[in-house]
């Protein structure tokens, strides 16, 4: 029978909602920072959150939304560069301490620890966005808590591609079968589960809607004690909050 070894965390919109308030307004502070006159709405965010990576999302709006912009230098370099300020505005947001983590996240993060279950993550976005989300909301040694932290361009394809899960998996020397993964997107469902990983989701606005066909779990929110969470497809059993005792029942489950 499968042991739980490991949990494994998709960062934006699972770990903290950073879409809307955190990435998407770094996105315009950069842009306006070009003299660009570009205006990534929240509504427009929810629809180019179909494509996962940063530079990828640029691509994809200039060619749906501005075919004939020309940047004054190459493509790829322009786009390199405006991510380049983006990431560094998307600190600055984090440094105001503007992007809490999502409920129960720590004290799961926590218990995980105490029960000496190994602790990863697989994103897309960028590693120095990583640290400093969890540098801002969980002290200055929070990074070191993740045995491996595999992000952005470590692999050549991005999510939904199965590439940074088999990647986290390497490093750990471990098996799916093994592991817990945690998403927030189709997108990463679909990622986790074409290597077997046993997904939990816990959806946000920008996701709520998606189908999350095959994840073992849906919730709202991890929850706390106080503050219980929603399941919204699944078994939960008697939990009112995502516990390390769920997530080891959840693993061994048959679903």
């Amino acid at each position: 029978m499968s042991e739980l070894q490991a949990l494994i965390f998709d960062v934006d919109g699972t770990l903290a909602d950073t879409e809307r308030d955190g990435h998407r307004v770094a996105f315009n502070r950069a842009f306006a920072e070009a003299g660009l006159d570009w205006d990534w709405t929240t509504s427009l965010y929810g629809e180019l959150l179909a494509i996962t990576g940063g530079k990828e999302r640029i691509r994809f709006y200039l060619e749906q939304y501005l075919p004939d912009f020309e940047p004054a230098t190459d493509l790829d370099s322009f786009i390199a560069n405006l991510h380049a300020a983006k990431s560094k505005y998307y600190h600055s947001v984090l440094a105001e301490g503007a992007i809490p983590l999502r409920p129960g996240v720590e004290r799961l993060l926590k218990e995980a620890r105490e029960q000496d279950v190994r602790l990863a993550i697989a994103t897309t976005t960028t590693p120095s966005n990583v640290t400093t989300l969890l540098e801002q909301t969980l002290g200055s040694d929070s990074p070191s808590w993740f045995e491996v932290i595999a992000a952005g361009d470590i692999v050549p394809a991005k999510k939904p591609a199965p590439d940074i899960y088999q990647y986290a998996l390497q490093e750990m020397n471990l098996q799916a079968q093994d592991c817990l993964a945690f998403e927030d997107s189709h997108h990463g469902l679909t990622s986790a589960s074409q290597i077997g990983l046993k997904t939990v989701v816990t959806v946000n606005d920008y996701t709520q809607d998606q189908d999350f066909t095959g994840a073992i779990l849906v919730l709202s929110d991890f929850g706390e004690p106080n503050q219980p969470f929603k399941v919204l497809a699944g078994d939960a059993g008697d939990k009112s909050y995502l516990d390390m005792a769920l997530a080891h029942r959840l693993l061994t489950s048959q679903g």
